[in-house]
């Protein structure tokens, strides 16, 4: 219940500046790069009746001999409406499934693919998370959408990614790098070096602020965005939001490591959270307020939570 709350007021915070106003139930493939495409959902924020719990983003790859597909969403249904949008640009079926991490709207569309899939491929972490939260998840995302998500089974991961594993998927040179639990436990990207594109899951962000949890690690996840900002990817993709490049991880990388030196002194001097807020709005307002869209909200939940991680 406590992770569960966790997502509900990063989600409630993203949405009071989010797309959700103007959702489409169309799923739609956009090429990104040579047999790379993604399927972005318009909205961000709270799984809700209205857009049937779609809240995220999935992208895949067409190899030589199946779909490597990242993600699948967060019910079977959204599962089979992905499963219908890759068929519009290959016959291949999807063979492979990654799971970038535990929260519910990035792998309870796992059982839709379950009659062509061979790897639901996963960290240890990830999926001793999915077992202990995965029915609470699916109750949530009914109780939240009021039946609108459909019915959903529980599908785990059936292969366990080791640190610093490579794979070849059809001839695709494949790289999974682990964030250390910057997001959430268990956290992974993929990398394609040959095309230098990174699949970031929520441990990467484009138009939206990062996407801080209780249950992840600030300075992990300032060291995963350096880490990944040196590999200089031509395209990144995020979990949610649009396709970005690596200014947006090294913007990323340098505010969040601003506001985490500010809370760390304050904190030490004994300096009360409001405060520190104002000061870091202050500081960095000017320069990063236009970037992001959910700025305001955010910024004052990052600063409590890092306050928080102090005590």
């Amino acid at each position: 219940m406590k992770k569960l709350l966790s997502i509900l007021s990063v989600f409630l915070l993203i949405t009071q500046n989010s797309m959700a106003r103007n959702i489409k139930s169309d799923f739609v493939v956009t090429a990104i790069a040579e047999n790379v495409y993604s399927i972005i959902s318009p909205s961000i924020g709270l799984p809700t009746p209205e857009n049937k719990g779609w809240n995220s983003n999935v992208h895949f790859v067409v190899t030589k001999t199946g779909v490597l597909l990242f993600d699948t969403g967060s019910s079977e249904a959204i599962g089979n409406n992905i499963k219908k949008a890759i068929k519009t640009v290959t016959d291949l079926p999807v063979r492979w499934v990654i799971n970038s991490h535990s929260h519910a709207d990035h792998w309870l569309g796992n059982a839709a693919f379950t009659d062509t899939v061979v790897e639901i491929i996963a960290s240890e972490q990830t999926v001793l998370t999915m077992k202990k939260y995965g029915r609470d998840d699916v109750e949530f995302y009914e109780k939240v959408t009021q039946g609108t998500i459909g019915s959903t089974q529980l599908k785990y991961p059936n292969f366990l990614l080791g640190q610093l594993q490579k794979r070849n998927f059809g001839g695709v040179d494949v790289e999974f790098i682990f964030s250390n639990d910057a997001h959430s436990p268990g956290d992974i990207l993929m990398w394609l070096p040959k095309q230098k594109i990174i699949f970031g899951g929520d441990v990467l962000s484009s138009d939206w602020m990062p996407m801080l949890t209780d249950h992840g690690n600030v300075p992990n996840l300032i060291d995963t965005l350096h880490k990944i900002a040196k590999l200089n990817p031509c395209i990144v993709l995020t979990g949610h939001g649009k396709a970005t490049t690596a200014e947006a991880i090294t913007r990323d990388a340098e505010l969040l490591s601003s506001v985490w030196e500010q809370v760390l002194t304050d904190h030490t001097s004994g300096i009360n959270p409001n405060e520190i807020l104002l000061r870091v709005k202050a500081d960095l307002a000017p320069k990063y307020k236009a970037l992001y869209q959910d700025f305001e909200n955010e910024i004052e939940r990052h600063v409590k939570l890092m306050y928080s991680f102090q005590q």
